[in-house]
């Protein structure tokens, strides 16, 4: 343990060097980051809600149209699978309503060929087609008289809120932090709700604005002479449709989707004769119908419908093939920019409703951040003194590697972008207090070879060969259960986990490696005969 060569010495302080520049940036000024060239360290570690204050929402799910939705899908399984040349079932009335879908046999000794094509169904939709009414089945079905049900078990409830919710999530994290520099806190909470907590948030109408509208958006063709201003009620196959475009009060749509904007992979702002608008970019399957649509009506009206409300109603002057088109409307160059941001993250899978909202003013914030400070310097201080005291010049060596410990726990907390709520201050508090604990073991462990009569080199060698292991053991024990806080807890408990994970990491280092490369480095210059400690 007491021979370091070269490319060791070069490595520990290339790595402490690497870890001040990156904590370096912790302590300037935003506005000057901005000026740092690109190639330079700017990264900076995020204050949490609990520390610069901003919003706290929970929003509940609303899961009814999404489950309409998926019993419409399922009808059309069901149709299709009854017209399949393997069973040719004979049915009529095949409706999907009240959150199941129901149809009557034609001819009721048929029946089993109809089990038989719901079961292939079921398979389809990936439920259990052979354990139809148990745990694992997603669907269930039942016949009475020829009059036939098919309906979504508590099973395939459960697992279509989870994938809805956990859509939704992904969908909100690319509209509340588009570049990743926020650092909001957006989980479940229980099977229908999502809690979101965006810290540094000053404008909760904005925010609300960009999480609770749907951006479902569709493309349908208009009634070929109706106007939806002039008929009070649809004919079969239409529906009636609001305008945001400031040129007809209504619409009177073709009910069926032409074109469904899930197919967009791109929008952005940008002006059309001086005014804001959207252009937007299809992916390759939404292109290709795009074109087949516009080329089929030439000088037709084409209604772009946006949560149930048409924006934008332009006539087709010509077949759009290149896969791109621009929504033109009343827009702002900011809500321009809301439209597009909205439609590149996609549309909400369900309508949300919010249950609870707070505002954390920074006041508070600013009251953890200073205790927090308070606590460190105290802590540091008396963590200082006392191994000075107890130890002397090895001490003040312990101290050099404690002080290279929060500058490397800084730098790695910014490297990772982490957010830093009150529970890693604690961490970090706690950490000071643990970051000697090798130390002391090791120097320990010198004074008992020291006393057991060996000589400073030997003790040295001796002591650091000895203790590592037990070291290892505790830094080893106390990194588990931070793993464990940082896989089972969630927000803040996380954070508290990742800091003290951090700690121990550097602490170890600074311990094995850097006090060790110091009292090396001193004795080699010294050759003292006893040692001070």
């Amino acid at each position: 343990m007491i021979n370091i060569s070269r490319g060791q010495v070069i490595a520990v302080a290339f790595l402490c060097l690497l870890g001040l520049a990156f904590a370096v940036p912790n302590a300037l000024d935003r506005k000057f980051l901005e000026k740092v060239p690109g190639w330079l360290p700017s990264q900076t570690f995020n204050l949490g809600l609990d520390l610069q204050g901003g919003i706290h929402l929970l929003y509940s799910v609303d899961l009814t149209d999404v489950i309409e939705d998926r019993m419409q899908d399922v009808r059309k399984q069901v149709r299709a699978a009854f017209r399949n040349a393997e069973y040719r079932v004979k049915y009529l009335r095949l409706r999907a309503r009240n959150q199941e879908v129901s149809f009557r046999l034609v001819d009721p000794s048929q029946e089993e060929t109809a089990r038989r094509a719901l079961r292939e169904v079921i398979s389809d939709l990936g439920g259990s087609a052979n354990a139809l009414t148990g745990a694992s089945a997603h669907y269930e079905f039942d016949f009475d008289n020829g009059r036939g049900v098919m309906r979504m078990t508590e099973t395939g409830r459960t697992a279509l809120a989870k994938r809805t919710v956990d859509q939704a999530i992904e969908i909100l994290r690319q509209r509340i932090d588009p570049t990743g520099a926020i650092d909001p806190i957006i989980q479940a909470q229980g099977d229908d709700r999502i809690l979101i907590q965006v810290p540094g948030e000053k404008d909760p109408e904005s925010l609300r604005r960009k999480i609770g509208t749907t951006a479902k958006m569709t493309f349908h063709l208009l009634h070929p002479s109706l106007d939806g201003t002039q008929t009070a009620e649809a004919p079969p196959g239409y529906f009636l449709v609001d305008s945001e475009d400031g040129y007809r009060q209504r619409y009177l749509l073709v009910e069926e989707v032409a074109l469904d904007g899930q197919h967009i992979v791109d929008a952005s702002q940008t002006f059309q004769d001086g005014r804001p608008v959207v252009s937007f970019r299809f992916d390759t399957s939404g292109a290709r119908q795009f074109c087949k649509i516009t080329q089929a009506n030439v000088d037709k009206p084409f209604a772009i419908v946006l949560d149930n409300e048409v924006i934008s109603a332009p006539v087709i002057q010509s077949a759009i093939c290149g896969g791109s088109g621009i929504i033109t409307g009343r827009f702002t160059i900011q809500s321009a920019n809301e439209l597009a941001l909205l439609l590149r993250a996609g549309a909400l899978p369900a309508p949300l409703s919010i249950e609870e909202q707070r505002q954390v003013g920074a006041e508070l914030g600013q009251d953890s951040i200073d205790a927090g400070k308070i606590a460190c310097i105290i802590g540091l201080i008396l963590v200082i003194a006392f191994v000075v005291v107890a130890y002397g010049r090895f001490g003040l060596f312990a101290n050099v590697a404690l002080l290279t410990n929060l500058v490397l726990i800084a730098a790695a907390l910014s490297l990772l972008q982490a957010t830093l709520t009150l529970p890693g201050i604690a961490g970090i508090v706690l950490t000071i207090g643990m970051a000697v604990d090798a130390n002391v073991l090791i120097f320990e462990r010198i004074r008992e070879e020291v006393r057991a009569g060996r000589t400073p080199l030997s003790a040295i060698d001796t002591g650091y060969r000895r203790a590592l292991t037990t070291i290892i053991d505790s830094n080893l024990t106390t990194f588990i259960a931070a793993l464990l806080l940082f896989l089972f807890g969630s927000g803040p408990v996380q954070g508290f986990g990742v800091t003290l994970s951090i700690g121990l990491a550097t602490s170890m280092f600074t311990a094995i490696m850097v006090t060790r490369l110091l009292v090396v480095g001193w004795w080699r210059r010294a050759k003292p005969r006893t040692l001070p400690i």
